[in-house]
């Protein structure tokens, strides 16, 4: 390992982590440069995350070099026209984001690749936008999303505007393995505008996605937008300018922008962990809410890809709504609205299996996919056709995309969407509450809710134990039908089985009476294993929300619990 860290020390460009890792060395910190060295940070779908550091297991400017070395080979080795197209590179607001990014375009141009590299901070689904607006190979955003801090991130898009999924992440990952190998070419970015290799983008290309968004037809729902007002916050994140806009555009003159958050700080000084999910982190935005007796609450996460929404109920409290709540309200409210060849609509297997109620309600066409917004995306493409063109998807950790302009998830046009879908109830006298009650009157009252349980890391795989001895029935309920996953089967009651279309996962779903369901998977990243689950509860004629409400929790915290349970026998 020695050598290993003074090669790494010799390569590292920048004097910060030279120095902790020498002083490192120096203290003989050997569980520490074990940390950095053992193994090195793993790319895979989402590209890398990890906490910026020295050496190969962290983020740095060493560590970015090589990764963007690897995807210029990769790149070159699939596309002969990549050079010429080239890759759309954007940053977010975290300290290191803006070197990291240079250090990205220094790497691909040294190898011929044109870069289209933000003059700013940049949103997520700008870039995601960027790479079909531009026509290029490949997108880079430089994003830890809503991570703490001290992390920082490289994401990839491919040249169809969605993430990277197999085969990319593994050739692009064996391509940075043999960069790390080998001596790095860089060119100065000065040299590569000069040579035509690097073009800014400045403030035209944001006013490009604001005018597509402008134009998008699925938020011309101009209905009396003055009627409604909202409390905004960025969370410290880059979200907060394009927002306003795109609000202001749409004709909402009542926004409150949380003056504490609405600048990128990487810090994140206001929040103890900068996503919109965790307890105490829409505080801010509830508090102006309330000083302005706003409708809705909203937020985007740092880098402005997901959406949050907490809504004012009659007592004047605000109720932060699930993203599955979310997700169902826009499936209704879109399916209502797109032209009728515009009807494909999808969702996870572990988010509410209420879209597709809705979605065959309406005659329109559903898909489900693995967990992950990179599956939502490139299965749309391959699934739409003239006739059934895409129109909406979502994933229950706040993840939306109204429309084929981002093909990613994307709060800031989500934003403007539920803002209109709030607007246009509240000129029928409505509100969201009304309508969620509506569309659970209509299909039944979805509820779902999500758990994790350690396992020990040295036991034998759980799902393997889980196969061996298949429950026949979960909280008194009979199993209808497991969905295996890893074997792309489904397995009925009676001996029947059937054929799965979806790739190899190490996923169990179990399919309950009364349409309840239990959905199992071991964490790719930590030794858990996350349930979903879900309980529908069907209202009697004349019978109040209320009472069905308390059935469906009753009903949920009894399935969590002997499901739990049953796990550790």
């Amino acid at each position: 390992m020695n050598a290993e860290i003074a090669r790494w020390i010799a390569r590292d460009p920048d004097a910060k982590t030279r120095e902790e890792l020498q002083a490192l060395v120096d203290a003989r910190d050997e569980a520490a440069l074990k940390s950095r060295f053992e193994t090195r940070l793993a790319f895979g779908t989402a590209g890398l995350r990890g906490v910026v550091g020295a050496g190969p297991n962290r983020m740095n400017r060493l560590v970015i070099q090589e990764t963007a070395t690897g995807l210029a080979h990769y790149l070159k080795s699939q596309c002969a026209e990549a050079a010429g197209q080239g890759v759309v590179i954007g940053y977010d607001g975290r300290p290191d984001s803006r070197q990291f990014a240079i250090d990205s375009a220094s790497a691909l141009t040294a190898h011929g690749i044109k870069v289209y590299l933000t003059l700013r901070v940049a949103a997520t689904p700008l870039v995601a936008y960027g790479v079909n607006h531009l026509g290029t190979a490949a997108g880079i955003v430089v994003t830890a999303s809503h991570n703490p801090p001290q992390y920082n991130g490289f994401k990839v898009y491919w040249g169809n505007g969605a993430q990277i999924i197999s085969p990319h992440d593994s050739g692009i990952a064996a391509e940075i393995e043999r960069a790390a190998q080998s001596d790095l070419q860089l060119m100065d970015l000065d040299k590569a505008q000069q040579q035509g290799l690097l073009l800014w983008l400045d403030d035209g290309f944001y006013q490009s996605y604001r005018d597509t968004m402008k134009a998008n037809p699925l938020l011309n729902n101009h209905t009396q937008p003055q009627n409604i007002s909202l409390a905004y916050t960025a969370m410290h994140g880059v979200g907060a300018e394009m927002a306003e806009a795109l609000l202001a555009d749409a004709g909402f003159c009542n926004v409150y922008s949380v003056a504490a958050q609405r600048e990128p700080d990487g810090r994140f000084p206001t929040v103890n962990f900068p996503n919109p999910e965790e307890a105490g982190a829409m505080d801010l935005v509830i508090e102006e809410a309330r000083a302005h007796d706003a409708t809705l609450a909203c937020a985007n996460d740092p880098d402005a890809d997901r959406l949050a929404v907490a809504v004012r109920r009659p007592d004047g409290e605000y109720q932060m709504l699930t993203g599955d709540q979310v997700g169902v309200l826009f499936g209704h409210y879109l399916l209502s609205r797109a032209r009728p060849q515009q009807d494909l609509v999808g969702t996870t297997i572990v988010s509410s299996s209420l879209l597709q109620r809705i979605a065959k309600a309406a005659g329109a066409r559903y898909y489900q996919t693995l967990t992950g917004f990179k599956w939502l995306t490139n299965v749309a493409m391959e699934q739409q056709s003239a006739e059934h063109q895409f129109l909406f998807a979502y994933e229950e950790a706040l993840g939306y995309t109204v429309g084929s302009e981002v093909w990613d998830k994307d709060g800031l046009s989500a934003l403007v969407a539920f803002a209109q879908l709030t607007a246009g109830l509240a000129t029928k006298g409505m509100t969201i509450w009304d309508q969620l009650e509506a569309i659970y009157r209509q299909h039944g009252l979805f509820l779902n809710a999500q758990r994790s349980i350690a396992l020990d890391p040295a036991a034998p795989p759980i799902g393997d134990k889980l196969r061996s001895t298949p429950p026949t029935e979960i909280a008194g309920q009979p199993v209808l039908s497991v969905d295996d996953l890893k074997s792309s089967h489904t397995r009925f009651a009676d001996g029947r089985s059937e054929s799965i279309d979806l790739p190899v996962s190490d996923v169990l779903i179990y399919h309950l009476q009364a349409g309840s369901r239990v959905v199992v998977r071991p964490s790719g990243t930590e030794p858990k294993l996350k349930c979903y689950y879900e309980v529908v509860e069907a209202f009697a004629a004349g019978e109040a929300l209320e009472p069905v409400q308390r059935r469906a929790e009753a009903a949920m915290a009894m399935l969590i619990d002997e499901h739990q349970q049953s796990l550790g026998k």
